[in-house]
């Protein structure tokens, strides 16, 4: 049943789980739903100033696209300055960095994931960052500004000690009362940018174990399967969610039960090996076979009704019918190991609709 998302949020403020696992593709509209939620949780509240002060933080934490708001670069092209990533003034950055002195571990945290050598330093009063590369000597670097990954990256970093604080904070049974007392939610969007596989996969793990150190209820939506995957299987939920959106503009969000949110266990080894066929030119005609299962492996994952639903619509027969008559030849003459080189060239052209199409992950360069 089609519903705005607001109804989704009132859904999501309903529900009794602990953790609300979601996948939706980009564009869908995770965010608004992120920004749903924080204002359905504020409703009392009358004004977007009331919704951003120091208040909202008693009952939700989240970290979504609006969060990269709350920084800025100051580029300075008319003097030739170095540039720097200034923060607004806001509770959440005040309080990790301030308050609770945080920096190294968000540097620490931020190199993981980035670069060792790239290193960022806030100035005295946490209002702005700069970023050099260490030169192995006692001679600075030059400031730089970093890639919207990195960013990205940063960003998180920040956000993720911010929770790991508060919910150290909140465990400590000894501490003062603090502006956290009334914390109900956590509502992460996205946090995932250019990480390769490993981190990603680290990243879903720390998330998990915050998840199980923590007595709120948290939200996580992504477009990547692979996070998904990985802390639908580090929680041990019971079902996950695919937000979609309809062609009316209006929203589902459909329940994923059980096993149909594992189909995406060894997807990633499926695609490494096709890829590595290609590029070692030494495509054989059971690469057509593994293809036509991580597109029924994708498929099962986003609810499609069949695997075929995936291909470019303008041949979508004729793909369909090269598919089936490469992994399913049963004849002696059709057993031929080595396709032709349109075959070859089709490989390939499949691979990339799936990937580029589907939401798969894709690296991004980062600065050396």
């Amino acid at each position: 049943m089609s519903n705005t998302l607001k109804d989704i949020a009132q859904t999501l403020k309903n529900s009794k789980s602990k953790v609300q696992l979601i996948y939706a593709f980009n564009g869908t509209g995770k965010t608004r739903l992120s920004k749903e939620f924080q204002k359905l949780i504020n409703k009392n509240r009358k004004t977007q100033e009331d919704i951003d002060d120091q208040e909202s933080l008693r009952k939700i934490l989240y970290y979504n696209a609006f969060t990269e708001d709350l920084f800025y670069w100051d580029n300075d092209l008319e003097n030739d300055a170095e540039p720097k990533l200034k923060i607004q003034p806001n509770t959440f950055t005040d309080w990790i960095l301030t308050n609770q002195g945080r920096d190294g571990d968000i540097i620490k945290n931020f190199q993981y994931y980035c670069n060792t050598k790239l290193t960022p330093k806030f100035n005295k009063d946490y209002s702005e960052i700069t970023f050099s590369f260490e030169t192995g000597d006692d001679k600075a670097g030059k400031n730089i500004k970093i890639s919207k990954g990195e960013e990205s990256n940063f960003l998180w970093s920040i956000f993720y000690s911010l929770f790991e604080q508060v919910i150290d904070v909140l465990n400590n049974k000894e501490e003062e009362k603090s502006q956290f007392d009334d914390l109900e939610y956590i509502f992460i969007d996205d946090p995932v940018s250019s990480l390769d596989e490993n981190h990603l996969i680290e990243m879903a793990v720390n998330i998990a174990k915050l998840i199980k150190l923590s007595e709120l209820k948290f939200i996580i939506t992504t477009h990547n399967p692979l996070f998904y995957n990985v802390l639908y299987n580090e929680i041990g939920v019971k079902n996950g969610m695919i937000l979609r959106k309809n062609e009316d503009g209006l929203f589902e969000l459909e329940e994923k039960k059980g096993d149909s949110n594992k189909s995406f266990s060894y997807h990633l080894y499926l695609k490494q090996i096709i890829e590595l066929a290609i590029e070692n030119k030494n495509i054989q005609k059971y690469h057509f076979t593994l293809l036509r299962n991580l597109y029924e492996k994708t498929a099962c994952f986003l609810g499609y009704p069949g695997w075929s639903e995936l291909l470019p619509d303008n041949k979508k027969l004729y793909y369909n019918r090269i598919i089936q008559f490469t992994s399913h030849s049963t004849l002696s003459n059709e057993v031929i190991a080595e396709p032709t080189d349109p075959e070859k060239q089709m490989l390939t052209l499949l691979l990339n609709n799936l990937t580029e199409n589907y939401n798969f992950w894709k690296k991004v360069e980062n600065h050396e």
